[in-house]
């Protein structure tokens, strides 16, 4: 029943800002950008803002894909994120993050050598 990630959805404060902070570390501008949501296309997945939401690392908990942890961490954290969990190995070359984004919320990462895009539908 369940197909796979679609959609994550953050929620923020200023929409503005948020807009102009995920644009800088998704590297596109929204494909959707309304006053009451603003969407994002990231790899065949959707990253959603909300407005006038309470933010927290205790919420949304999508992880998305990168080519490198260590890299991505640096960028994140140089675009003003605050470390939540450091990059760590888990098993199998997997390795995940996190970070607070300037909003609040968590932002995590993950570099898994073995996901499949072919298997996104």
């Amino acid at each position: 029943m369940i197909l796979g990630l679609r959609t994550s959805i953050y929620p923020v404060s200023d929409l503005t800002a948020a807009k102009t902070w995920y644009s800088s570390v998704l590297g596109v501008a929204p494909y959707f950008d309304e006053p009451f949501y603003v969407g994002f296309t990231v790899g065949g997945f959707e990253l959603g803002l909300i407005p006038d939401g309470t933010s927290s690392v205790d919420g949304c908990q999508a992880l998305w894909g990168v080519a490198n942890a260590e890299q991505a961490m640096q960028q994140l954290l140089s675009l003003g994120a605050h470390e939540v969990e450091a990059v760590t190995e888990v098993g199998g070359g997997i390795k995940v993050a996190s970070v607070r984004d300037p909003f609040g919320n968590r932002f995590s990462i993950i570099e898994n050598p073995h996901f499949d895009v072919s298997a996104v539908r």
